[in-house]
């Protein structure tokens, strides 16, 4: 009998322990969700100020005054073409608009999306890079989990275009 009671209690506490565990999965979700709207916005020129300006505080000051922005960056107004980078689903190309010395709007022309599972994948994933990409003067961009590949062809694209805005 009082193996029975302690067994059903070691259950019971580790159901507390398993119930009560918290992951990172409902912060990534609500993290998504609020990535998810700015690609939509960011064809308007006003999106990308606000955008800009809700960036991390050391890009805030560089967005004030475009004159310095654009010699502390670097990046010469207008549009540029990234090169298209193979990868192991199809090649990753990007295109970037600079305004005020940082990343204004970015366009993907060409990404893997041959099959369902790439049109499921880069649906989700190449929306969250180009909200990141937004706002910024380098290709430091968080990768997208699930789609490693074309993250990676994304991130040596966007490389590419800022190279070009450089020289």
């Amino acid at each position: 009998m009082k193996k029975i009671w302690i067994a059903l209690m070691a259950t019971v506490s580790g159901l507390v322990l398993l119930f009560s565990y918290r992951t990172s999965l409902g912060e990534a979700v609500s993290a998504s969700a609020a990535v998810q709207p700015k690609p939509s916005s960011t064809t308007s020129g006003s999106a990308s100020g606000s955008t800009s300006g809700s960036a991390s505080g050391s890009s805030a000051p560089a967005t004030t005054s475009p004159v310095p922005s654009t010699a502390a960056s670097g990046l010469a107004t207008g549009t540029y073409l990234g090169d298209a980078v193979s990868t192991r689903y199809g090649d990753v190309q990007v295109r970037i608009t600079v305004s005020g010395g940082v990343i204004s709007a970015v366009d993907v022309p060409q990404y893997p999306n041959g099959g369902g599972r790439d049109q499921m994948i880069n649906s989700q994933a190449i929306p969250q890079l180009v909200s990141e990409t937004i706002g910024k003067t380098t290709a430091n961009v968080d990768l997208v989990s699930g789609a490693t590949y074309t993250s990676d062809g994304y991130e040596q694209s966007l490389q590419s275009a800022i190279d070009r805005a450089r020289a």
